[in-house]
């Protein structure tokens, strides 16, 4: 048989089927049979559902969109989770610290064998009850090349009892009453100075340098910022180092009946034996006293009223004294979210206390441990349920607990800087978190200015066209010739100049921003409006007697929101990237206040790209992902929201 006989034959039972059993069974058949056939059957979905189904088809996209997701979050609700920030903080002990989460990690050879622990800045010194010693914490000191974690081979094999860090250095004493030094040595930290060549340091004193001590008479060996001092129990001082860090460090050269002595940042402040006040050599320095940090200050006479001091103990900005009934009194400067002194239970005492850079650590005679002062680096954050404490160490910015028997049962403060800090001391990721949400609060205020803007002036001058639109394109000629960045550098410069708060600079930086960037948009409007309005959507619009103003807002803008919407978000990037560059040449945003542009300011000093890479490198990465991926996302979504785009380009 034939083809054609084939076909015939087909067709006759086809038409037999539809006569006996009906053209609806027979049609459900052919449809059945042309499924079975795969012959596909295109599905019909909405514009909306086609534009997403194109974009997640592109991995990349997806990946950008996600990470531009999760930047506005970190940005806009990280904040929230940072309660103790403040813009204009600064710590000059944590200068160039870099990225390190050690700074709380004491060695595991020195957990269970802990004799003494101290530290000023960055790094923690220890001493193991064999007499050795560990150093921890960021131990590179600057650009200076020196490392304290460096120990010199001869304290190495020496058995030490005293160990004291500073802000760059430390001092050790050994068994026999030798002492010794290592770190950074430029401003008489240690060592031999002579006074002729340079008057504005004190030398280190011979006795020291070329001979012992007897340790048994030590009262107290502690540092400063470039100072060190030893207090011995016959009153004696050994006192040395920069002048220009405490100036009042030559009025205790005289002084031979001291029972304490100690460093705030700025000053030296003693103790003599009557125990009638703090001394510094500075009248009217510490002359209140106050029963806790939060309390009025009273005059010292008045609140001492025959009591004694018999302990001092400083930190960077106040002292606590501890008085000869137990008590414990305060002065000086405390900030206004410092933590105050918690309460006593009745017929307790404190049996040891000690002080770190801004916060202070007690052992009562109820075994608790209490944590005081300032509280930014969650120095006063005691761990709970700590037993068998007998010690406690307090650090820079850490506290540690130990037991009897020399082991650690509880640490608690500064772990460390995820990103580093800045040449202020300031954490870089909580400045770039901060920072990121001005950066994109700024850009998205002056992409909403200039889209606004944009779309006025292209709409109209799109649909009116004639004169209408002769006059707007020469305005948006005049506007786009305008040289934008040195424009934008004289304006910032002038409100740099003139009397107006911060909030109100920022402000008009948004609408400069905006004010010079709708140029394009209003180009790209006003030619798809052009072309929309010969549509006969609008010439029915039109025949129906609908506004001038209602076609062109109303019926033609709805359908070329979609290539506005890509525009403004690759615009979103744009002016992210302007206000950066701005504020990274100093007429943007200014300090304190952080935006990733000013933090990146510091970048063009070479000493910071060389030897501070962390200051510029993560900022420097969260704007340009963050950038890049806006910028993925806006070319992909033009690709999709546009029908005639080949979809694997």
């Amino acid at each position: 048989m034939s083809s054609t006989d084939k076909k015939k034959g087909a067709a006759a039972g086809g038409w037999f089927k539809r006569l006996f059993f009906g053209g609806s069974k027979v049609l459900a058949d052919e449809m059945q049979a042309k499924k079975d056939a795969s012959l596909d059957v295109e599905e019909i979905v909405s514009p909306f559902k086609q534009i997403v189904r194109g974009f997640m088809a592109r991995r990349l996209a997806v990946i950008a969109m996600c990470i531009v997701i999760a930047m506005f979050l970190i940005v806009f609700i990280g904040p929230l989770f940072m309660p103790k920030y403040y813009d204009a903080y600064t710590e000059v002990t944590q200068k160039n610290v870099p990225p390190t989460m050690s700074m709380l990690s004491v060695p595991g050879e020195l957990k269970n064998h802990i004799r003494t622990i101290d530290s000023y800045g960055s790094f923690t010194v220890g001493v193991s009850d064999a007499g050795k010693v560990y150093v921890w914490g960021t131990t590179q000191i600057g650009t200076t090349g020196v490392n304290v974690r460096d120990i010199p081979e001869e304290v190495k094999n020496a058995k030490i009892i005293y160990a004291a860090a500073g802000i760059d250095h430390i001092v050790a004493i050994d068994e026999n009453g030798k002492v010794y030094c290592w770190g950074h040595n430029g401003l008489g930290q240690y060592g031999y100075f002579d006074p002729k060549e340079f008057p504005n340091i004190l030398s280190e004193p011979d006795e020291l340098l070329n001979g012992t001590i007897d340790v048994n008479n030590i009262r107290k060996v502690t540092c400063g910022y470039q100072c060190s001092a030893i207090l011995m129990n016959d009153g004696k001082l050994y006192l040395w180092g920069n002048k220009n860090t405490y100036q009042n460090i030559e009025k205790f050269m005289v002084l031979d009946n001291l029972v304490d002595i100690d460093f705030t940042l700025n000053y030296v402040v003693g103790l003599t034996q009557d125990g009638n006040s703090i001394y510094t050599g500075t009248r009217g320095l510490y002359d209140q006293y106050r029963p806790n940090i939060n309390q009025k200050a009273i005059p010292s006479r008045e609140y001492l009223k025959g009591r004694k001091i018999i302990a001092i103990y400083a930190t960077s900005n106040n002292v606590c004294a501890e008085l000869d009934d137990g008590s414990l009194c305060f002065a000086g400067d405390f900030s206004s979210n410092s933590v105050p002194m918690p309460e006593l239970h009745p017929g307790e005492g404190f049996v040891t206390v000690c002080s770190g850079t801004y916060h202070y650590t007690g052992l009562t005679t109820e075994g608790r441990v209490l944590s005081w002062g300032g509280d930014t680096l969650n120095q006063t954050q005691v761990p709970k349920n700590m037993t068998g404490v007998s010690k406690i160490y307090a650090g820079a910015f850490q506290s540690y607990a130990v037991n009897s028997n020399g082991e650690l049962v509880g640490k608690w403060g500064l772990k460390g800087y995820i990103f580093g800090t800045d040449t202020y001391g300031a954490d870089i990721f909580q400045r770039i978190i901060q920072g990121g949400r001005m950066t994109m609060t700024i850009g998205a205020v002056a992409v909403i200015i200039s889209t606004i803007i944009g779309i006025i002036i292209g709409c109209i001058s799109g649909y009116f066209g004639g004169k209408v639109d002769l006059l707007l394109m020469r305005v948006t000629e005049i506007f786009a010739a305008i040289p934008f960045l040195p424009f934008a550098l004289i304006l910032s410069a002038i409100m740099a100049q003139s009397d107006i708060s911060e909030n109100k600079k920022i402000f008009i930086l948004m609408c400069i921003l905006g004010i010079l960037t709708w140029t394009g948009l209003a180009r790209m409007v006003r030619g798809q409006v052009l072309v929309a309005r010969e549509n006969e959507y609008v010439t029915a619009a039109k025949a129906m007697g609908v506004k001038e103003w209602a076609i062109a807002f109303k019926h033609i803008l709805p359908n070329i929101v979609s290539i506005i919407f890509v525009t403004l978000t690759l615009d979103f990037a744009t002016c992210m990237l302007t206000e950066s560059g701005l504020s990274y040449l100093g007429f943007g945003v200014t300090y304190p206040r952080p935006t990733w542009g000013n933090m990146l300011n510091g970048a063009n000093n070479a000493t910071i790209i060389k030897n501070f890479w962390w200051q510029w490198v993560f900022t420097s990465l969260f704007l340009a992902i963050t950038c890049i991926c806006i910028n993925i996302v806006g070319d992909t979504l033009r690709d999709v929201m546009d029908p005639k785009s080949d979809r694997d380009k």
